[in-house]
């Protein structure tokens, strides 16, 4: 398996909520699929629990598993601040064994695209399949790829944000340029950080693998799971060609 390579981007947690605050519309959908099908509940790649919180704090009982300690470390004081309870795991969503079964498993915004190879994404899905109880749900939460975007001018830099340095160093820009590898169906994104007054730019290496609608839907088939629903956007809209996103809700065959 190749090795996942998104340590240094997500190196602090901080930074990485100041990047995200304003996005909180895939927390009702869960809500909302949880109440469906039930807890307990697994969140893979859970990061500075930018979701899992906000589930705990309804009164879910819900494990968020990362490989990253900067990103569990912030979000356990993240929790402990708020007063809630979550079962937090270091491991591999490729490689893990937690003597639990769930009602539901769910992969949220984007994180598969961190598995580039099959041989990953094959490993990931079959510890999905050990851990999902007889009647459990696995969800997978990814863009609705687009052309547009993967083809830009990579010589051209787009917006992706800016935000207050945590450290008080003065406004965070953050810009993007992007080259599409075709063979590999990896979009080789780069940031740029300009921080404050610095007159060098910090740049950071975000490496997406691009999964298309039937693609994806062959790989959970061909891995063993039954799709029973695909959605286009978090108000649980059907997937079109139009839609931003695709919301798979699966179970084992």
């Amino acid at each position: 398996m190749k090795q996942i390579d998104c340590e240094h981007l997500y190196r602090d947690g901080r930074y990485y909520d100041l990047e995200n605050e304003d996005f909180v519309d895939d927390i009702p959908f869960y809500l909302h699929q949880i109440e469906k099908y039930g807890e307990p509940v697994l969140e893979l790649a859970c990061g500075t629990g930018r979701i899992t919180i906000p589930i705990a704090q309804k009164g879910i009982q819900i494990t968020g598993l990362d490989i990253l300690d900067s990103m569990l470390n912030h979000a356990k004081r993240k929790a402990t601040n708020k007063g809630v309870n979550v079962e937090w795991i270091k491991a591999d969503c490729r490689d893990f064994r937690l003597n639990k079964k769930f009602n539901l498993i769910f992969s949220p915004f984007n994180s598969i695209a961190h598995l580039h190879d099959l041989e990953s994404i094959k490993a990931c899905f079959s510890c999905v399949k050990e851990h999902l109880m007889d009647n459990g749900r696995f969800i997978i939460d990814f863009f609705n790829p687009s052309l547009n975007i993967l083809t830009r001018d990579p010589t051209k830099r787009y917006p992706v944000k800016e935000y207050p340095d945590p450290d008080g160093k003065g406004q965070v820009v953050i810009t993007e340029n992007n080259i599409y590898d075709v063979a590999n169906q990896i979009n080789r994104v780069k940031w740029y950080y300009k921080i404050g007054s610095q007159s060098e730019e910090v740049v950071e290496d975000l490496n997406m693998r691009i999964f298309y609608p039937q693609e994806l839907d062959a790989l959970l088939y061909y891995n063993g799971f039954t799709i029973e629903n695909k959605y286009g956007n978090y108000d649980e809209t059907p997937f079109i060609s139009a839609s931003p996103k695709q919301l798979i809700v699966c179970h084992k065959h």
